[in-house]
């Protein structure tokens, strides 16, 4: 019997969002002190667990809102990618599926913008020193694809916090092969 029909898996529904602000990114460092924290130390763009009866969408403006204090409108978001994380959880026998976006913030709604919460410290950070930042390693690979607003779809083997390999594609995919 497939491991998802019988419970013995579970697929973990999640929302990563990256703000931006004319050239930068608005980013959270997960501080050191977050000890049980799988994302410790790690910088990340805003996001989580997507609710019961949320969509991906309603879950990054909740996320967004909860992280960093950013009321932002629907429309402000974009869908860029939807990303696969087989076994990232080992222990929990949790694979995860990430739904991500990018956002606009607005001046007028910088106000609103909190540096410091929960989940750790937030930042604006130039594109360019992005990818220089403590990342995930696979967020190496799909980053530069959501600073062009480049549709995507991908999946990451994790073994031991380890990048094992990923396989990473735009979803235009069968368009350009038709163009060559």
């Amino acid at each position: 019997m497939n491991p998802f029909e019988s419970g013995s898996r579970k697929v973990i529904p999640s929302v990563l969002v990256y703000l931006r602000k004319e050239d930068q990114i608005l980013m959270i460092h997960r501080g050191d002190d977050r000890l049980s924290d799988i994302h410790q130390g790690k910088w990340n763009g805003l996001g989580g667990k997507c609710e019961l009866n949320e969509s991906p969408l309603e879950a990054a403006r909740r996320e967004v809102k909860e992280e960093s204090g950013l009321d932002l409108q629907f429309e402000q978001f974009q869908p860029l990618g939807v990303l696969q994380f087989p076994n990232f959880k080992a222990h929990k026998s949790e694979d995860w599926i990430v739904f991500v976006f990018s956002g606009k913030v607005l001046d007028g709604q910088l106000s609103m913008l909190m540096t410091k919460t929960a989940e750790g410290t937030l930042h604006w950070v130039d594109q360019q020193s992005l990818l220089s930042l403590n990342l995930w390693e696979g967020d190496r690979h799909f980053i530069p694809w959501v600073l062009k607003e480049k549709p995507f779809i991908g999946t990451f083997w994790y073994q031991e916090k380890n990048l094992d390999r990923y396989w990473l594609m735009p979803f235009n995919y069968l368009e350009s092969l038709a163009q060559s």
